[in-house]
């Protein structure tokens, strides 16, 4: 299925296009005429100083509620954020390492870089791009999940450390409604079961307490032969309420190991993919029953042996403590608080190249090891890479007060935030020979290769002339205060912050040569840098039903280890950051059964980057401008919603005179989402287009990646009061979607093929 590319001509253009937002589907617990995606009376507290109703605030501010997400079964982070007008999201590698950005600031070497990943109301990761460890690893979706708000632009920039493009927060239950649920789901045409459960309750006057998780296990709708997921996570919260406010504490628990989709072979020619017999770019999986262990080097220098097809595993163990206090003369004390382990390791496998022209091969394992092997052949490299140490601690504390006037009222809010986040990871990167092909591959030996012990390929350990064994051990202090002005005064609403991060960093990096860790190679990290951002935003009411607003911002978003391996970091020379400029203005209207909200935008951004794949550095520019359009439009028992984002973006400065002028990478002119969905008695149905027109897969613009469409359904029956059958399908039309190639052609990565999964919940 192809939707035609969008043509605006005019703002009515756009706003004819305006009934769009995949929020895949409704749960029918509620009726549907009660149910409002876009709901502009909705308080939101993400981005903003103090709660306030999106009719009021001078953002442009997203909401998903629980049954929204979990009826569109996705299957990671990202898949969920598809549904968000203005996010571009990559959802095409698995659990994690999602690559995300918003309105045109750029995805310039995976992660999101420009956008903070929120839990409850505080990062997982304090920077979203470290090379292997982005914060949706970290994140899962599940019946604990309440409600998500999307902030895009605005006071990201000040309300949030590492955020100017945006903030995205996944906001939990806190068993304020009484009851729970238990649930299976099967995959129909692939291997997996998952077991959710959830459950709320009082246990005294004041006190409520709510539980939930997941377990799952299976070998992954890319079917690799072994047993690729298998973890789960609970988590757990108790709330107390006090005379004057509230206090919580909550608990965390994840342990999972998922696979990770990395690029697969194709060829490209004339800038154009296709396939490679063999290496179906929707369901491959370099994850196969005939891996052999591979040996790395840990970070003191030991050999370990390491399972390939562990894929991504991750472990946090997070305990959390939040208060609510209302003092004297209307002053609030808000205060959140969470420290987190963060470990685990990332192994995924990526194609070097798309053919090896080795002779005399063998096959080194499977059924038919030691026998020739005459087919075609890739070089995969291994990317290994302990995650020895990502813990965090994190505090949020701030003072607000509102000032009543005669006809007006002034609002303050004064706040510090604290971060320590730990940096210590360990790369391997090792080759072999491999079958070409996406089901169950074998290893190969050949002539150029000499075989290890018997039944083992020897690896290569010299890849990309030795750049990849690398030992990072670094912290990260982060200290900032911020404040807000806010004011209101019959329909107006003005406010003004500021923010003053200084993050100081420490520790250590090291590059192995031949095979071992050397003193004299260590290099050390010792540097401060600050910023001082700010966000001024107006919003005028003309009626009730009818708003408008206008903001310019400003946001630093602070580097990693994205920069390491090149200057000295050490404070003998300037460190390179990341600056988001953004000026944005819109609409929100509301006509009966039709909600919308549109905003005009413009975003200007200078940063500085490494790539992991390629060994390069950039300094680029960028200039994107845009409109961005989330709609709603409800009748009795039939609901469309959906968004669309036009973007025109444009590469203005770079190290590299020739792209200047050029569209960035993977920056498509139109992105957008549509979701139908209707009720008849006990049955609810409907289905989600998500959309994007073509881009260009390199920043010199010569490799192409389609336009593509994915088609989502659902199917929901209320067998009883308590008990629900649902099914769902992603991807239904099997539509082959590119979401990257690499800058020779010689690998893409493209999103999942049609999954079905089956869902039966009893409810109590």
């Amino acid at each position: 299925m192809k939707l035609p590319v969008i043509q605006l001509t005019s703002m009515a253009a756009a706003i004819s296009m305006a009934l769009l937002q995949m929020s895949a589907a409704h749960a029918q617990t509620v009726a549907p005429e009660q149910k409002n995606t876009l709901n502009l009376d909705t308080v939101v507290v993400t981005g903003t100083p103090i709660g306030t109703s999106k009719m009021k605030a001078s953002v442009s501010i997203s909401t998903l509620e629980a049954d929204q997400v979990m009826q569109s079964a996705p299957t990671n982070a990202a898949e969920i954020l598809r549904a968000v007008p203005g996010v571009r999201s990559e959802s095409s590698g698995g659990e994690g390492n999602a690559n995300l950005t918003v309105r045109g600031v750029p995805i310039s070497a995976g992660g999101a870089r420009y956008v903070q990943f929120q839990e409850d109301g505080l990062p997982l990761l304090q920077f979203g791009d470290i090379a292997f460890a982005t914060p949706d690893m970290y994140l899962r979706a599940d019946g604990s999940l309440s409600h998500l708000e999307v902030v895009r632009g605005g006071t990201a920039s000040t309300m949030a450390t590492n955020s100017p493009g945006g903030i995205i927060n996944f906001i939990s239950k806190n068993g304020r409604e009484k009851g729970g649920s238990i649930g299976i789901t099967k995959g129909l045409d692939f291997n997996q079961t998952r077991y959710d459960f959830d459950y709320g309750t009082p246990v005294s006057d004041k006190t409520r307490v709510f539980v939930a998780g997941y377990y799952r296990n299976g070998d992954s709708s890319r079917p690799a032969g072994v047993t690729a997921e298998d973890g789960g996570q609970i988590k757990a919260n108790i709330t107390h309420e006090l005379d004057n406010g509230y206090v919580r504490l909550s608990f965390k628990h994840l342990d999972d190991k998922s696979p990770m989709n990395m690029p697969v072979p194709v060829t490209t020619v004339n800038g154009t993919i296709s396939e490679m017999p063999g290496i179906d770019p929707r369901t491959a999986s370099f994850y196969s029953p005939y891996w052999v262990k591979d040996i790395v080097l840990d970070k003191n220098n030991n050999r370990i042996a390491t399972n390939v097809n562990d894929g991504l595993h991750v472990t946090n163990n997070a305990f959390g403590a939040e208060a609510s206090l209302k003092f004297g003369d209307g002053w609030v004390l808000d205060e959140k608080f969470r420290k987190s382990s963060n470990g685990g390791r990332f192994i995924s496998i990526f194609p070097a190249d798309n053919g090896n022209s080795s002779a005399a091969m063998t096959y080194a394992t499977g059924p038919n090891a030691g026998k020739a092997y005459t087919g075609a052949a890739f070089t995969a490299t291994v990317f290994n890479t302990s995650l020895d140490d990502l813990g965090s601690t994190v505090n949020d504390v701030k003072v607000s007060k509102v000032f009543a006037m005669k006809d007006s009222k002034l609002s303050l809010t004064a706040g510090l935030y604290t971060s320590l986040q730990n940096l210590g990871v360990t790369w391997n990167f090792n080759q072999y020979l491999m079958q070409a092909s996406g089901d169950k591959p074998a290893l190969l030996n050949s002539a150029n290769t000499v075989a290890g012990s018997p039944g083992l390929l020897a690896q290569s350990t010299d890849v990309w002339g030795g750049c990849c064994n690398r030992n990072i051990d670094a912290q990260y202090k982060t200290n900032a205060t911020y404040a807000n002005l806010g004011w209101e005064a019959g329909a107006w609403n003005l406010d003004a912050s500021l923010r003053y991060d200084k993050q100081d960093a420490t520790g250590t990096y090291n590059q192995a040569v031949n095979q071992a860790y050397r003193q004299a190679n260590t290099k050390f990290i010792d540097y401060s840098v600050n910023h001082t951002s700010y966000s001024v935003g107006a919003n005028y009411r003309l009626d009730k039903n009818l708003a408008l607003f206008a903001r310019v911002s400003e946001g630093i978003a602070f580097n990693a280890d994205r920069i390491m391996f090149g200057n000295p970091l050490d404070g003998s020379v300037p460190i390179s950051t990341n600056i988001v400029k953004q000026t944005e203005a819109g609409v929100k209207w509301k006509a009966g059964r039709f909600n919308s909200f549109v905003t005009l935008f413009q975003a200007k951004t200078t940063e500085s980057n490494f790539e992991a794949t390629t060994q390069k550095f950039t300094a680029n520019s960028y200039d994107a401008k845009g409109l961005e359009i989330e709609a709603s439009y409800h009748m009795g028992a039939f609901n469309i919603n959906g968004g669309m984002t036009y973007t025109n973006a444009s590469i203005v400065g770079a190290s590299d005179a020739s792209v200047i002028g050029k569209t960035p990478r993977r920056q498509a002119k139109f992105i957008y989402q549509i979701a139908p969905s209707y009720s008849i008695g006990d049955a609810a149905f409907g289905v989600s287009v998500i959309g994007t027109t073509k881009s260009w897969g390199d920043d010199g613009n010569t490799l192409t990646l389609p336009g593509f469409n994915v088609v989502n359904a659902f199917v929901n029956y209320q067998v009883t009061p308590q008990v629900q059958a649902s099914l769902s399908l992603n991807n239904l039309l099997n539509s082959i979607g590119y979401t990257e190639v690499e800058g020779d052609g010689h690998a893409a990565r493209s999103v999942n093929g049609r999954t079905i999964r089956a869902t039966l919940k009893y409810s109590f």
